[in-house]
């Protein structure tokens, strides 16, 4: 589905209201939208499409490169409010666009009439299936946007947090070859006071060299599960540090728990999980195991056990970071409501694809800047 397209449905959509009673994902009436059940009076309505995301450069990690993220967006509608979620899924996440499809044609929403009721509804979601996390995720966000506009209020104020506090975010620098590596690092530079790095192969050092022949700024550094051997990892975050580099994501696999666990108790660097965190119940197996964790919607089905999590998390005296997949902003700012509260932001998914549908979240001077726009605090574009 395309970007007018996708406009053109959301401007159907809410004009046509109840006259969308029971279409079918194949139905013109709603250009691309399938409506599964849409009720009566007082209830909810959940929409959804398919939307892929075209990046703007190759994307390159250490198992792994791609052009595209599929996704799904979402919408919810009750009494003239709409809510926006959206559903993104790399390849590690094991989903797909027919997954979550899937999984949202089964839910169904018209069994509620007070959107305000997030753990009730939130909880008959998530027991419809063990995994879907993506597909969860987009109605929880979807979910949060409308209750947050019936509010009148932005999140990140629901929450209590002071939007001032919010970090700056990192911006991801793929794999790749040392003249590809240059440029995008001259192209974001000078707009960002943090940079994001995928390490994991062979070439970590050439990626780290390259990068500071064009900046000094500080650096993350991602390894994606990709170092083998812990000695050899922990020599080379010594290395990284000298380098400018301020923490680590994931450096060994998350099934190595005793390696990285080893890591964490010898680094100079905080390191964090994120291929090894996936939920709330995950959070006190990774205690000891990392100082931190990366807190992504798309793995924790949404913001409301995200806020969950962090939470958790302080209690336990682990830093938190905010992350996100390849998204629009519509994910990117729904988890952008977190950042005044966490130690690192990686929020940068929306500013590395070429077609986003929203304006929300911004990124002015290199940091996380939050809008006093209700729910989420997404505009279409």
């Amino acid at each position: 589905m395309k970007r007018r397209d996708f406009l053109k449905t959301s401007a159907a959509l809410a004009a046509a209201g109840t006259l969308l009673d029971g279409c079918s994902f194949a139905d013109s009436s709603t250009r691309g939208f399938n409506v599964n059940r849409s009720g009566n009076a007082g209830s909810m309505k959940l929409s959804f499409a398919p939307y892929e995301l075209q990046l703007r450069h190759v994307f390159t990690v250490a198992s792994y490169s791609r052009k595209t993220t599929p996704g799904v967006q979402v919408r919810i509608d009750w009494e003239g409010y709409t809510g926006y979620g959206e559903a993104s899924m790399p390849p590690y996440l094991g989903q797909s666009v027919e997954t979550v499809m899937a999984f949202l044609s089964k839910v169904d929403l018209t069994q509620f009439k007070d959107p305000f009721q997030l753990e009730t509804i939130l909880a008959y979601v998530d027991s419809l299936s063990p995994g879907d996390g993506a597909a969860k995720a987009a109605i929880d966000i979807a979910l949060h946007d409308l209750v947050g506009k019936l509010m009148g209020l932005p999140w990140w104020r629901i929450w209590g947090l002071d939007a001032a506090k919010a970090p700056s975010t990192t911006f991801t620098i793929g794999i790749d070859t040392p003249e590809v590596v240059r440029e995008k690092t001259r192209e974001c530079a000078e707009r960002f006071n943090i940079l994001k790095v995928k390490v994991g192969l062979d070439n970590d050092k050439e990626m780290i060299n390259t990068i500071r022949e064009v900046t000094d700024l500080p650096l993350a550094v991602d390894a994606n599960q990709g170092w083998k051997d812990r000695k050899q990892a922990l020599d080379e975050i010594f290395w990284l540090k000298e380098n400018g580099v301020v923490m680590v994501e994931q450096p060994m696999a998350k099934e190595r728990i005793d390696d990285n666990a080893w890591i964490t108790e010898h680094s100079p660097l905080p390191i964090f999980a994120d291929e090894a965190i996936q939920r709330l119940a995950d959070v006190p197996s990774v205690k000891g195991a990392y100082h931190g964790i990366n807190i992504k919607l798309m793995k924790c089905t949404g913001m409301r056990e995200a806020w969950k999590m962090l939470n958790y998390a302080r209690a336990e005296g682990m830093k938190v970071m905010i992350g996100c997949m390849t998204e629009t902003s519509c994910a990117v700012s729904a988890a952008a409501q977190l950042a005044p509260a966490v130690d690192f932001a990686d929020l940068d998914g929306n500013l590395l694809i070429s077609n986003d549908l929203f304006r929300g979240m911004e990124v002015v001077d290199g940091k996380i800047t939050l809008s006093d726009r209700p729910g989420i605090g997404l505009e279409l574009l």
